[in-house]
């Protein structure tokens, strides 16, 4: 049920949207699903390896919206494309990495602590740099991969794929990999077995971090616009993907391919209570019960492997 329920419940939630609704399952509505699905995949990928870690990061929505206005600004300032990507993608690095760092070093009691503050400090830095207002307008090149498409299929899919494959191979045939898994299943038979537990846990949550910066330059392309509020939540959407999913909030369970389904079904959620009206209060509501319900799974899941 680990392996399959998610695929299932995918499956499952496809049926009954595709009945509620004629305009599910038309091309352009199922493009449109895997679109939205980009940018909450990729939080969920990075939020996957945290949680594998038996860790949890808030700060990847906030990160994601300052990222976002780094992108933008750069771009203002006459950089190139390019340039005005690594700036996103190195600003969501570095703030990942300081998370690992206030969490290894300054040996906080829990990444809840570290996170939670990095959310207000880069969502406070990206009102501080726009000015809190969007910053729209950006060059056809830099909007490229948010915005483009190849052979028909939308840029932002092409490159959470990808992330996905690239990430499934370091989890499962990787040293770096196994630590991971191993950090979480037990952090002090992992130090002890030689594991560098600090520098793995710093690498994990740069990680994260980067892929927020990845989803900033794909959102801001898609939305032609920097947005000091972007992310506002996404924290919740990622968590939710990733124990979806199947994964384990105590750390060292879980996999690639479930934060995927995790991600979609997410959308697909969203996507289909939208096309039936459904307020978005009331979304709000159906996915905070989904939330609830993963997680009392995943406690029964424990609980059980325990007796």
């Amino acid at each position: 049920m680990r392996r399959f329920g998610p695929l299932l419940g995918l499956a499952i939630l496809v049926t009954v949207l595709s009945l509620a609704s004629p305009q599910f399952l038309t091309w352009d509505n199922v493009l449109n699903i895997f679109r939205q699905s980009a940018v909450n995949g990729l939080l969920a990928l990075g939020q996957l390896m945290v949680i594998l870690t038996a860790g949890i990061d808030l700060s990847v929505g906030s990160i994601l919206g300052l990222s976002t206005v780094v992108f933008a600004k750069t771009l203002k300032a006459g950089a190139a494309a390019p340039v005005a990507m690594l700036a996103a993608l190195a600003c969501g690095v570095a703030l990942g990495l300081l998370n690992g760092v206030l969490l290894t070093a300054l040996r906080l009691p829990h990444p809840f602590v570290s996170t939670l503050g990095m959310m207000n400090v880069a969502r406070g830095a990206a009102m501080l740099l726009s000015g809190g207002f969007p910053i729209p307008d950006l060059s056809p090149g830099a909007r490229v991969l948010g915005a483009g498409a190849v052979a028909g299929i939308p840029a932002p899919v092409l490159v959470m794929l990808a992330m996905f494959v690239l990430f499934g191979f370091i989890l499962r045939q990787t040293v770096f990999g196994r630590d991971v898994y191993s950090i979480g299943g037990n952090p002090e038979a992992s130090r002890l077995a030689g594991i560098p537990v600090k520098s793995r846990l710093n690498a994990v949550y740069a990680i994260a971090g980067g892929l927020a910066g990845l989803a900033a330059i794909l959102l801001a392309g898609r939305m032609n616009a920097g947005f000091p509020l972007a992310g506002a939540g996404a924290e919740l959407d990622s968590i939710a993907a990733v124990i979806i999913g199947g994964a384990s909030f105590f750390g060292g369970v879980g996999a690639v391919s479930g934060a995927l389904i995790g991600a979609l079904i997410i959308a697909v959620l969203r996507n289909g209570l939208n096309l039936l009206n459904v307020s978005s209060h009331w979304q709000m509501v159906v996915i905070g019960v989904v939330i609830i319900g993963a997680v009392w799974v995943d406690v029964l899941r424990r609980r059980g492997g325990q007796r």
